[in-house]
């Protein structure tokens, strides 16, 4: 075996960690599988067109990390992943997101009291996202905004995810 920087070996280093990560505990209301319904989308060939399709969001790493995974439609977002995370001594999350155009993101996340707010302060196109889960948990009212400046704001798409399983 050999010995790490940390005074670990590298069996210890491959060691899953030993319980789920307590700092994602807020967001065990999302695990499971999403009908994903987004309309009034600005980049869809109509406004009043509705895209439906199938989210999850899942554990890895045995919990150290929440993952949401979004399949390809045609006229809708494309797959995607996000993995989200949190250091335990901030209140915000970081979300990694990656999708089937190239696209990578990185976006800060809060999640509280019943309300999930994503942003992300990139210079020529800012986002927002604020979206408000059901008492019961079994429904998310979301919608997305954008910005070129991060000052002007408009609105990008609504979403609305129920709970399947």
């Amino acid at each position: 075996m050999t010995k790490m920087t940390d005074g670990s070996t590298n069996a210890q280093a491959k060691a899953p960690p030993s319980q789920p990560n307590p700092a994602l505990k807020p967001l065990e209301v999302l695990a499971g599988e999403w009908e994903m319904q987004l309309s009034n989308a600005s980049f869809l060939p109509r406004p009043s067109d509705i895209v439906k399709g199938l989210v999850s969001f899942e554990w890895v790493q045995d919990g150290a990390f929440l993952v949401m995974r979004m399949g390809d439609k045609p006229a809708g977002p494309p797959a995607a992943q996000w993995l989200i995370s949190r250091d335990e001594s901030t209140p915000n999350y970081s979300v990694f997101y990656y999708d089937s155009r190239s696209v990578s993101r990185v976006y800060e996340m809060s999640f509280s009291e019943g309300v999930w707010k994503m942003w992300r302060n990139a210079p020529g196109f800012y986002q927002r996202y604020e979206g408000t889960v059901s008492k019961n948990g079994k429904t998310i009212t979301a919608r997305w905004e954008k910005s070129g400046d991060g000052a002007a704001w408009e609105h990008d798409f609504d979403v609305t995810y129920t709970k399947i399983s």
